[in-house]
């Protein structure tokens, strides 16, 4: 049997045919690949992770494959499914592959979607792109500048789809060296030997290991989600292909939805949606005006009750009264140098609790709101000139007050 270190590199059947999902291969070694057992064959159709796109998934000889990997040799290996208490297939069995064909259109119109729009970032923008990842659910460029205008990253979008709809042939190759010494490559190659080159048309020329369509066309489309700057890059997020085609079904969906809610068309629900912004302002200005109003009034009502206090103490519980209405009460009632407020706002959850005074008082409402919670199963905390706090619904604010006071 051959060691790992004395095999060949595996031979790779995506080269020649993207479009290959079933294939067979002979067991070569049982590996490992971080910590995992791993088997390696004499050729395969599955892609390995590398280069920023994703593994194949598929089946292996009837066993889920979870992982695809490659080492610094070439080998690639092949991480499966093992059911409990079972071992990887026998060295030297010939074994049936079948690739799962979605995930690898997925990959392969993102990872051509991808080299168009690098290069139209350089032709519109002169935006080199420096890292890409084709993630599970997000696809990113970072491009050699700092910043990148929108505008221009929307022309290069258009000029991707143009090619797209042109229909133009995607050549995978080995050029020999005089070959490539000629081409007119978007960035240099990141390996010495057997340089593979992915020929977009007259459009692109990029060395690249990846899966890609073979015309232009089988991209379907190129959309850019967004345009941020990222750890001092500018960073362009697209999708394409069967993703993002998915992606505006849904969106579609929803603005759909949209529109059947606010009896509407689907053209509409912008303008409706900022409509009822306005409304939405102008409603939440009325509210604080009636509750500005509101706390005039019941300020008006316990400054009465605060005056005929010997002790200038006033407890009240009010019902729907929030947090930020009971403090707009105690701001006009704690004016008053001498003043202490004892305010509970009643709603289903509990009682939202306040304990002011005013600034000539020396009396303690941290301390006093804390001695409340615990004898009434609440919370809450605060400083000497103002508290707050919960109290469970059930809680008889009055009550405890009264008791803790004395």
């Amino acid at each position: 049997m051959l060691s790992l270190r004395d095999m060949s590199p595996t031979e790779r059947l995506y080269y020649s045919d993207p479009f290959l999902h079933q294939f067979s291969g002979r067991v070569l070694a049982h590996a490992a690949w971080n910590g995992a057992p791993s088997l390696v064959l004499d050729r395969t159709a599955f892609y390995p992770e590398a280069g920023g796109q994703m593994a194949d998934r598929g089946v292996l000889g009837g066993l889920a494959v979870k992982d695809v990997q490659v080492d610094d040799a070439g080998l690639v290996h092949h991480v499966l499914e093992l059911a409990e208490g079972k071992g990887l297939p026998e060295v030297g069995a010939e074994l049936a592959g079948q690739i799962d064909r979605a995930r690898r259109r997925v990959h392969m119109a993102l990872h051509t979607g991808q080299h168009m729009l690098s290069r139209a970032l350089v032709d519109v923008a002169n935006a080199h792109t420096v890292s890409s990842r084709l993630g599970e659910t997000l696809c990113t460029i970072d491009v050699d500048l700092d910043a990148l205008d929108e505008r221009q990253v929307a022309e290069a979008e258009a000029l991707v789809n143009a090619v797209i709809d042109d229909d133009i042939q995607i050549r995978s190759f080995f050029p020999t060296p005089e070959e490539l010494a000629a081409l007119p490559l978007r960035r240099a190659p990141k390996v010495t030997d057997n340089i593979r080159v992915v020929q977009i048309g007259d459009f692109d020329v990029s060395p690249c290991g990846g899966t890609h369509c073979t015309r232009s066309a089988q991209v379907g489309l190129i959309r850019v989600l967004g345009v941020e700057r990222y750890k001092s890059k500018g960073r362009v997020s697209f999708s394409a292909g069967p993703r993002a085609r998915s992606e505006l079904w849904e969106e579609a969906g929803t603005l759909r939805g949209l529109g059947r809610a606010f009896t509407c068309g689907p053209g509409e629900v912008p303008t409706v949606i900022e409509k009822l912004r306005r409304e939405l302002t102008e409603a939440r200005e009325a509210l604080g005006a009636a509750r500005a109003k509101l706390a005039d009034q019941t300020a008006t009502e316990l400054a009465a009750a605060l005056e005929q206090s010997p002790e200038h103490r006033v407890v009240a519980v009010l019902d729907g009264a929030g947090p930020e209405s009971l403090r707009a009460i105690a701001a006009r009632l704690t004016a008053r140098p001498e003043a202490v407020v004892f305010l509970a706002g009643r709603a289903p959850e509990g009682l939202a609790v306040l304990i002011a005074r005013g600034s000539g008082s020396p009396f303690g409402c941290g301390a006093f709101l804390k001695r409340l919670a615990e004898a009434g199963g609440g919370r809450g905390g605060g400083r000497p000139e103002h508290a707050e706090g919960r109290l469970p619904a059930g809680a008889d604010f009055p009550a405890l007050v009264a008791s803790l006071l004395g």
